[in-house]
């Protein structure tokens, strides 16, 4: 996936190893051939084949009665939290590390009229419990406070560095929202990936959730969409706010056509790349100037710091890498990430490797890179 580089000055670099997210992988071929072969109707008439088989197909990978295609994660997640908050002014609990909170631009409030009420996030992703009880509204003062319906939980965590949440934790969450009446849903935009890391299946993983939303075009490697899953009755109404908002797409079999694909290809390539990632992990861990939490690394996603004793920055390092054809994402003038997918080869981790030694030690590479 790199590019053959002639020995000028300035090298040519023709293809990218394209380090930044796992939502950058392009459709196989044998995707573009099932979309081209799609079998389509209107799907906001409910008559899509491919997408009912789609939907179909998610829900029983996750334990749950029934599933809808929705363009995006974000779309998918809000569908989710307006369907369990439909009076507005009610209240979520969610981590202040997590993906609704932070980067999806505040839709449950300025859309919904939800308002999140957060729990710091541990290392592991996890909220402790005890904090997530004491942030539950007392019913006894509704007259001044929002009333609390929902807690939200990531699997992966994404800015926990793709940690895994152990079932047993989620069981307990669903045990206390169930206790308080309240619903659960999982932000399970990488959650095949937790499946694999930790080797238990997807529904009892997400046995104690109302509500899942799980994407299509993260590890799975399709070009577009999420799907939510959930009860019958849920779905129904999800259905109704997914036209609202502007998703009712009419023949989106041709996409999920590719999502049908990624679920027979490539969810067994996620254990590959969760072997790259810690090779990757142990590789930068062991050059002269940054520091990894090796142990910490579970799945696809890697973030490493500079040390204050190197002489470059997070931003100047991003350069240095960009011009060799790798692009990452940087997470701070300090700290840069990393995810692999499964478009990134063994070695294209190597390279990267080998890029990033010469920029923190100045050491010329070889002519033609690799």
């Amino acid at each position: 996936m790199v590019a053959e580089r002639q020995n000028f000055s300035a090298k040519m670099v023709t293809k990218t190893v394209d380090l930044r997210s796992d939502t950058v992988t392009k459709p196989t071929e044998a995707m573009r051939a099932a979309m081209a072969n799609a079998d389509v109707d209107d799907d906001v008439l409910g008559n899509d084949p491919t997408a009912l088989r789609l939907e179909t197909e998610m829900a029983r990978i996750a334990g749950k009665e029934a599933g809808l295609f929705v363009p995006s994660g974000t779309m998918g997640n809000l569908i989710s939290v307006l369907v369990h908050c439909e009076v507005r002014g009610s209240e979520i609990i969610l981590g202040d590390n997590s993906h609704i909170h932070i980067y999806e631009n505040g839709g449950i409030s300025t859309i919904g009229g939800v308002h999140p009420r957060t729990v710091k996030n541990n290392k592991d992703g996890t909220m402790d419990i005890g904090l997530i009880e004491a942030a539950i509204r007392d019913p006894r003062f509704e007259i001044c406070y929002p009333t609390t319906r929902l807690i939200c939980l990531e699997n992966t965590h994404a800015n926990c560095g793709g940690k895994c949440l152990p079932v047993e934790y989620i069981d307990k969450v669903g045990d206390l929202a169930k206790k308080h009446g309240l619903k659960l849903h999982i932000d399970g935009a990488r959650i095949f990936n937790a499946s694999i890391a930790i080797g238990v299946p997807v529904h009892r993983i997400v046995q104690a959730a109302d509500s899942v939303s799980i994407c299509l075009s993260k590890g799975l490697g399709a070009p577009v969409g999420s799907v939510i899953v959930g009860s019958k009755r849920f779905i129904a109404r999800a259905k109704i706010l997914r036209k609202t908002l502007g998703g009712g797409m009419r023949q989106v079999g041709i996409l999920c056509a590719a999502a049908l694909v990624a679920l027979q290809e490539n969810v067994p390539k996620l254990e590959g790349d969760h072997k790259k990632t810690k090779t990757l992990a142990e590789g930068l861990n062991s050059i002269k100037g940054l520091q990894v939490d090796v142990d910490s690394v579970e799945t696809n996603i890697v973030y490493f710091d500079i040390l204050e004793s190197s002489n470059i920055t997070a931003p100047k390092l991003c350069k240095h890498l960009e011009d060799r054809g790798i692009l990452v994402m940087p997470d701070s003038s300090t700290r840069i990430r990393l995810v692999i997918h499964h478009q990134i080869s063994g070695s294209d981790v190597q390279y990267t490797l080998s890029c990033i030694q010469q920029a923190m030690t100045g050491v010329p590479e070889e002519n033609g890179g690799n």
